[in-house]
């Protein structure tokens, strides 16, 4: 399977053509689209529903996580069922199978790397922070157990590993994902994985236990290559 793999689009309907010409291809170079969050801009339904459309005259299977800018407006909800109707696969703490591939996602959150994870611990403002990072390490815990497939691929929004988040600012490192997600990835196993949400970091990394991972951020593709707004994968 040759997956085409792209995140943080920051969509909004006046990029309504640049996008359409931008991804006229992708049919012809891969079997499965990926877009790793941050769909839209600020999480709007009236810049979902033009990158939908968009979207579905691919005629490409098309598999997606929300990301922090997709629920800027606190319409989540309505971006989700969007989504699902337009025939998008979402996936939030859920799983795919398709062709003999697995995919398992979830949009992730903050917390921090290593050593320097934040833990639960004095206020109950911070412990409820911390709970969220947990819960979605939790639903990417729950969406990697439904797979039954060799072949896996994890899609997220926010960074499993400091590696790949190695070019943004230091002091903003704890915001660009958490260790807890790597921790899942490296117990139940996988060919990949694929993220975005760190615009100036590093393409490449690797888990602890040595699953690869890959960030796909739109803009740090267009760094490497201006005309590029996918990388491909095979699996």
């Amino acid at each position: 399977m040759r997956i085409a793999a792209t995140a943080d689009l920051h969509f909004t309907p006046q990029g309504y053509t640049k996008l359409k010409d931008q991804f006229e291809k992708v049919r012809d170079q891969a079997d499965v689209l990926v877009l790793a969050g941050d769909l839209t801009n600020f999480g709007q339904p009236d810049e979902m529903e033009p990158l939908l459309n968009v979207l579905v005259r691919l005629r490409v299977p098309t598999i997606v996580v929300l990301g922090n800018h997709d629920y800027e407006s606190g319409k989540e909800a309505e971006l989700a069922r969007l989504i699902c109707s337009s025939g998008i696969k979402l996936l939030d703490g859920s799983a795919y199978e398709r062709d003999g591939v697995g995919f398992a996602g979830t949009k992730g959150f903050v917390g921090g790397f290593g050593r320097g994870m934040l833990t639960a611990f004095g206020e109950r403002e911070i412990k409820e922070f911390v709970r969220v990072s947990v819960d979605e390490a939790l639903k990417l815990e729950r969406a990697m157990s439904q797979l039954r497939t060799k072949k896996r691929v994890v899609v997220l929004h926010y960074s499993p590993i400091a590696e790949t988040v190695q070019g943004e600012a230091p002091e903003i490192f704890p915001f660009m994902g958490s260790s807890r997600l790597a921790e899942v990835v490296d117990r139940h196993g996988a060919d990949f994985v694929l993220h975005g949400h760190a615009h100036h970091g590093k393409p490449d990394g690797r888990t602890t236990g040595g699953v690869a991972v890959h960030n796909v951020a739109i803009s740090l593709l267009q760094a490497q290559e201006p005309s590029r707004v996918y990388r491909i994968f095979d699996v």
